[in-house]
């Protein structure tokens, strides 16, 4: 089973994750620590969003290449990479329908005041699912490019409200 994880920024997505994971026993593939751990150090000033895009594109390929592997041995992969546009959780969904895997979609839809607090609070204490501080510049600007799911999409699957 691979689980779609989505949610705008500060929804609860990598705690969410790590609760499934204990209920599935499988894998967490969080993008921020991928980002944290392997590209942030080398970020530049004048590095924008293309810049990270290319590399979470990157991180994508062998993520997939993992959740193969993991599909083999009938355990879960949970996916906490953002899936901010319907174009990306598209393809995560082709990826598992050609492959022949159980997809679902988990849609955190928090509303944006509990949202903001959180991230507010996880810059400040730092605890377990920080990776890396999401200024308030960076909170505003998700909330355009975040396309929440259709009703379509989330045909089947969890929806977590507040």
């Amino acid at each position: 089973m691979v689980h779609l994880i989505t949610g705008n920024t500060g929804a609860g997505k990598t705690t969410y994750a790590y609760q499934l994971k204990k209920s599935t026993n499988g894998v967490v593939f969080s993008i921020d620590q991928w980002n944290s751990t392997l590209f942030l150090m080398d970020k530049k000033p004048e590095d924008g969003l293309e810049w990270f895009l290319e590399r979470i594109e990157r991180a994508e390929k062998m993520i997939m290449n993992l959740v193969k592997q993991l599909e083999k041995t009938s355990t879960d992969s949970i996916l906490d990479l953002g899936f901010s546009k319907l174009a990306h959780r598209d393809k995560f969904r082709n990826f598992a329908q050609s492959n022949g895997f159980e997809i679902t979609i988990h849609f955190l839809d928090i509303p944006r005041d509990i949202r903001l607090k959180r991230v507010l609070e996880r810059n400040e204490e730092q605890g377990d699912t920080f990776e890396f501080e999401v200024k308030k510049e960076d909170f505003d600007f998700m909330e355009d490019w975040f396309e929440k799911p259709t009703v379509e999409e989330l045909a089947g699957g969890i929806t977590i409200q507040e």
